[in-house]
């Protein structure tokens, strides 16, 4: 059950990639984050700026083809591994990649992980974005369990904060 949804309205890809920037602010080693949408709702956008503000190794590009990428940490902070779960068809597939062990060392994101993979941990952020036929995208991010309780998401999330 989620402690708190925020939601943000994202004009462009620049938007999308702040959001990420923002939330890496909250992220540390152990941290999950499960991203869903529709394709080209901006999964990979938000996983980019994620990224940068973590200071890892990049480009970080979608995942597709090799399921999971490691980003290794340029300033001595966690590495991002970056997932894609488009192609995996259960639950089992996804705990093959042995994710539960990058957990203790890194930032774990899932792109198309709802439904697969609540399971790593029952911390977690999980993120809803949406296109609109504007072009622009709309976010729900939700922090889930024990690990963010009394955590300022709102305020985190803040473009202005």
């Amino acid at each position: 059950m989620p402690h708190v949804t925020v939601p943000a309205s994202l004009p462009d890809a620049d938007a999308t990639r702040a959001l990420g920037a923002r939330l890496a602010a909250l992220l540390h080693a152990g941290d999950l984050v499960v991203l869903t949408g529709d394709l080209g709702a901006g999964k990979t956008t938000l996983s980019q700026g994620l990224g940068e503000a973590l200071g890892v190794r990049g480009p970080v590009t979608s995942p597709t083809f090799v399921i999971a990428r490691v980003h290794p940490s340029l300033v001595g902070g966690p590495a991002l591994v970056h997932v894609d779960a488009y192609r995996l068809g259960s639950a089992l597939e996804l705990d093959d990649l042995d994710l539960d062990t990058d957990l203790a060392d890194a930032v774990v994101v899932v792109e198309w992980g709802a439904g697969l993979a609540e399971s790593l941990s029952a911390d977690r952020l999980e993120v809803v974005l949406e296109s609109a036929p504007d072009g622009s995208r709309r976010a729900r991010v939700s922090s889930v369990g024990p690990r963010w309780a009394g955590t300022d998401l709102a305020g985190a999330l803040r473009a202005d904060g």
